[in-house]
């Protein structure tokens, strides 16, 4: 099915075919890519930070999955805060504090780590340390979606901002895991704490670019909706969950497999060839002029990364292990992709950046319940019952696309009060 929606003129120049060569042509736009990449790579440090570090001083799986769970769960449910405050009061007024407590949080838990100091009291500090993670990405996304209202070139920037993502999973755990295991049990998050500090304070001074807040949008007062209040975004974030639980389960569950081989430091190569996989799915997808419609390519995703997860705890073999894992990484891309493109058509300019923290929050809230259980899971039976939990939580997550997708159809004649009248651009929902 394809609907018809009234925008705004695109802001950029759609006569070609969309690929990344005029995606990075588009005015402005390095202005906010090169401190947004930076800003967000120590990202995929914290998890598998905690989890290396408490696992270290505890000497439980279980114990180190908690932990980051409580950060995890903690990020969930603090980020779609965050989002919609910089929504209405601008990004830096969000950005710059919220770098500041984080980098004191993890100093925080990473002493209290190593003086082995009670479980009770590293929860405490993960709170913080979670609930303060910069969210660059759902950021950047927010500036893409203002520079290209209206235009095909969002699904290629959705896959631009993956690929990235993306990156940041292959460097970061294997900096993470380098830096815990050649140089000290506690170096990946004082790592991560230095990275983010000034990461953040770098893309927090491009002002410039960051999307007009809402409380001052054309000099008038404007209504804030809520994106949770959207009905697609309630499923994509439902949905987002398994995909969150893929990740969780395969960091807890790598890295015990790597200690069960005798060789720890396997885990950050193996984690790598899996967000590789990801990552080069991503690239991929952004060159494709898609003729499928976004609601039947996330179900095909999803159907594709339930299918290829239910293999990994049977395989006990590395090479069979990174062969899977790089399989899985392949059916992540397009099922994100799709998701975060979906936010464009469903959601007004005034609450994207809280509708991409749903999004990032579901994820990690996944990852921190996908952490727990598998960490659970892996003391008690090891790493191949850790594996069950991503097969678990996409099967879920692929019930709830199956009875919810009607919901994930655009609003047309809400979508054409928030933009206006112009530029007629036909945009496939099916």
């Amino acid at each position: 099915m394809t609907n018809t929606v009234t925008t705004d003129a695109p802001k950029t120049d759609t006569s070609k075919r969309p690929g990344y060569g005029q995606l990075l042509r588009t005015p402005g736009v390095w202005s906010y890519l090169i401190p947004g990449f930076l800003a967000r790579q120590p990202f995929a440090m914290l998890t598998i930070g905690i989890v290396l570090l408490v696992q270290h001083t505890t000497g439980s799986y279980g114990s180190a999955g908690i932990v980051a769970a409580v950060t995890g769960v903690s990020m969930a449910l603090f980020a779609p805060q965050s989002g919609k405050l910089a929504d209405r009061f601008g990004q830096r007024a969000v950005l710059i504090p919220g770098v500041l407590v984080h980098a004191a949080s993890v100093s925080a838990l990473t002493a209290l780590a190593l003086a082995d100091a009670p479980l009770w009291a590293l929860f405490v500090a993960a709170v913080p340390a979670g609930a303060s993670v910069p969210q660059v990405g759902p950021m950047v996304r927010a500036r893409w979606a203002a520079k290209l209202e209206g235009s095909p070139l969002m699904s290629t920037a959705a896959a631009f901002e993956s690929v990235t993502d993306e990156f940041t999973f292959v460097v970061g755990p294997v900096l993470a895991t380098a830096l815990c295991t050649g140089v000290h049990p506690a170096a990946g998050l004082i790592a991560e704490a230095t990275l983010t500090l000034a990461g953040g304070l770098f893309f927090a001074a491009q002002r410039g670019t960051q999307p007009v807040p809402s409380r001052r949008a054309g000099g008038a007062k404007v209504k804030h909706v809520s994106a949770l209040a959207i009905p697609g975004v309630r499923v994509l974030a439902v949905a987002f969950l398994g995909i969150g639980s893929v990740f969780g389960g395969m960091q807890v569950s790598l890295t015990a497999f790597a200690q069960e081989a005798g060789n720890p430091g396997i885990n950050g190569l193996l984690y790598g060839i899996f967000a590789g996989g990801n990552m080069l799915a991503g690239i991929v997808c952004g060159t494709i002029a898609w003729k499928i419609g976004p609601r039947r390519r996330l179900m095909a995703g999803y159907v594709g990364l339930t299918l290829v997860a239910s293999g990994l705890w049977a395989v006990h073999s590395v090479p069979l292990l990174a062969g899977l894992g790089l399989l899985v990484g392949l059916c992540i891309a397009p099922a994100l992709i799709t998701g975060y493109t979906m936010v464009e058509t469903l959601v007004p300019a005034t609450a994207r950046t809280e509708a991409f923290t749903w999004l990032t929050g579901a994820v990690a809230f996944g990852q921190a319940m996908a952490v727990t259980v598998a960490g659970r899971l892996t003391d008690a039976h090891g790493s191949s019952a850790g594996f069950l939990v991503p097969l678990g939580g996409m099967v879920l997550a692929l019930a709830v696309l199956v009875v919810l997708r009607s919901r994930l159809l655009p609003q047309s004649s809400g979508r054409v009060a928030a933009r206006g009248v112009g530029h007629r651009v036909p945009v496939t929902v099916d």
